[in-house]
């Protein structure tokens, strides 16, 4: 004769899927948020550095002339600063706006880079520079030498452009802030109506001056 058991069977355990657009919702947000404020300010700090060096004739003699980020180009920090504005107004737009702002967010990172590796062979800065420096208008600079920093700044655009191209792919599911502060239709409410000033108590009708009422009004 055989015995059934009473114990249960233990069944394996159902496991819980994470949405994958939630998933990819939150990475992408956080991805986003971090490549483009990183690129911004990568930007922003390396265009303010030494890209250019060389020496100018001067008397028989030469003069040492730098020339950083901002003589050679402005557009990088420029772009650089539209492209921050454009990664927080994503969050303050829906549907076709916050597409547009995504592809200004793009294209201000390719923008970024593509000026700056454009002026890590410029040498037009200094030889402006050398003229000055001599008042010679045909002076040119000698020995000219470019640093790293062009190209850094072309990473930091590299970068915000990541960003705008993670926001037009995932951009439709991050959460929008103006919503946050919309008017529902809950009553506020209602203040309660002030009292007459008590006339037996000073600082009531020093109050009540202070507010500019009349203490000797009836409500």
């Amino acid at each position: 004769m055989g015995y059934v058991s009473a114990v249960p069977v233990p069944q394996p355990r159902a496991q819980v899927a994470t949405a994958p657009d939630a998933t990819g919702s939150r990475r992408s947000l956080a991805a986003g948020l971090l490549l483009g404020a990183v690129g911004a300010t990568v930007v922003l700090l390396a265009s303010g550095q030494t890209w250019a060096e060389g020496k100018a004739a001067v008397g028989g003699g030469s003069l040492p002339l730098t020339a950083d980020g901002q003589d050679v180009t402005g557009l990088p920090a420029a772009l650089a600063i539209v492209g921050l504005a454009a990664l927080v107004a994503v969050f303050a737009v829906r549907s076709a706006g916050r597409l547009l702002v995504a592809g200004l967010l793009a294209l201000s990172g390719l923008g970024a880079g593509a000026s700056a590796y454009l002026g890590a062979s410029d040498s037009a800065a200094l030889d402006e520079k050398a003229a000055q420096t001599t008042g010679d208008a045909s002076a040119t600079i000698d020995a000219l030498s470019h640093t790293a920093w062009p190209y850094i700044t072309a990473a930091g655009g590299l970068l915000i452009l990541l960003a705008g191209l993670l926001a037009l792919r995932y951009g439709k599911l991050w959460p929008t802030m103006s919503g946050r502060y919309e008017r529902d239709d809950t009553p506020r409410p209602r203040k309660a109506p002030r009292t007459a000033p008590d006339p037996d108590r000073p600082e009531d009708l020093w109050k009540a001056l202070d507010r500019g009422e009349d203490p000797t009004r009836e409500v």
